[in-house]
């Protein structure tokens, strides 16, 4: 069985996108396991490149594969 880092990581920001467009009809998958999993991984996977996932913009922004935005320090 695969772990989700065999997975590509394109495909797992798509996957989370749409599982975490539809919270508001089917609140339930907020409790999922595997949801809080692949939140994880992914903001592992952010924070590795850089993106402060605490800051929405951030986080969205490196989620759609948008341009890198970065804290000013």
């Amino acid at each position: 069985m695969k772990t989700l880092r065999d997975y590509r990581l394109d495909e797992l920001k798509l996957i989370y996108a749409l599982l975490h467009a539809q919270l508001v009809g089917n609140p339930r998958l907020m409790d999922s396991d595997l949801m809080q999993d692949l939140q994880t991984h992914l903001q592992a996977e952010a924070t590795h490149a850089g993106v402060d996932v605490t800051l929405h913009a951030q986080w969205a922004t490196w989620l759609a594969d948008g341009p890198q935005l970065r804290s000013v320090k």
